[in-house]
This record gives structure tokens, C-alpha cells and sequence, in this order.
């Protein structure tokens, strides 16, 4: 944005501090009525022909323009993914611990990337890696939806689960 000296075309379109459409007026008049009225002249849309310059208090403006972005800013949620870690022989009491961290971070609208940890010979039993999987699966229904299957990834069974809407 330019605003005042800066503002290097012989004509502009102004419009005034009201609001109001003062037309089409030389970048020399336009810069001595916002200096009468002790405000900035604005360039607003620099493309357009002739460029459309505004009356107003600049440092006014940019102080609202902040405001609004941190306003902003506290409204946005930004999704992280948390890790659940299991082994294939998790017991019971054990992964109903694990499924309330889980469904915690759900509703905190966050991912979960559930892995399941293979040791040495456990790699031969796979399935029971895939039947705790679809235990989580079953668990979770209610408040999460897989958003991609379970897949090997080394000697790691990885999911990933999203809140449901």
C-alpha cells in the first residue's frame, strides 16, 4: 500500500474520509485536502484506472487491520496428530487406558496415529497386530473414523484416525 509521496501517479479517483466518491482529481489536490483534514492519503486499489486513493488515518487503520488479525488468529484450531503406541500383546486394562487418552484427544478434534510396535519373533504374528487394530477400530467407532487403513511400515502397524464431524 502506498500512502501519501509515495503515491507517484498524475490522477487518482479519491474518495473522501465520509466515504463519499470525490472523483477524479490530480495526486496534488487529493494529497492537499488529506493534509487540510490532517490524514494520510491512501492508495486502495493500485491496479485500477485511475488507481483508487482514500482519505483516512493510516496508522488507525493498520492498528484495526492487527486487531482483527488476532482476533482471528485465536479463532483458528490448529490439528496436531498424537501417537498411541501398542505392542500385539497389549493387555485389556492396558488398552482401555490407552483408548480414553485416545478419545480425548479426539474431541479435542486432533488426529491419532495408532502404532503397534513389533519385537523380534512377534513379526511372524502379524494378525494379531491387525485383530488389535480392528479392536481400536471398534472402540473408537463412535467418535473417530479411520482416515487411512492399517498398513506395515517396518516393523511398524501404523493407522491414522480423524474426529468424526
Amino acid at each position: 500500500m502506498r500512502i501519501n509521496d509515495q503515491i507517484r501517479v498524475p490522477k487518482v479517483r479519491l474518495i473522501t474520509a465520509e466515504g463519499d466518491q470525490a472523483g477524479i482529481v490530480s495526486t496534488r489536490e487529493a494529497l492537499d485536502m488529506a493534509q487540510r483534514s490532517s490524514l494520510d492519503l491512501v492508495e486502495v486499489a493500485p491496479n485500477a484506472s485511475p488507481p483508487v486513493c482514500r482519505i483516512m488515518d493510516f496508522g488507525k487503520y493498520k492498528y484495526e487491520q492487527s486487531k482483527k488479525e488476532k482476533v482471528s488468529k485465536k479463532k483458528q484450531h490448529t490439528i496436531t496428530v498424537k501417537e498411541i503406541r501398542l505392542r500385539p500383546r497389549t493387555d485389556d486394562h492396558d488398552l482401555e487406558t490407552k483408548m480414553k487418552h485416545a478419545r480425548k484427544f479426539l474431541e479435542q478434534k486432533n488426529k491419532v496415529k495408532v502404532t503397534i510396535i513389533f519385537r523380534g519373533r512377534e513379526m511372524a504374528y502379524q494378525d494379531f497386530g491387525r485383530e488389535l487394530m480392528e479392536r481400536v477400530q471398534e472402540i473408537l467407532d463412535d467418535v473417530a473414523k479411520p482416515e487411512s487403513a492399517p498398513q506395515m511400515e517396518g516393523r511398524r502397524m501404523v493407522m491414522l484416525l480423524t474426529a468424526k464431524s
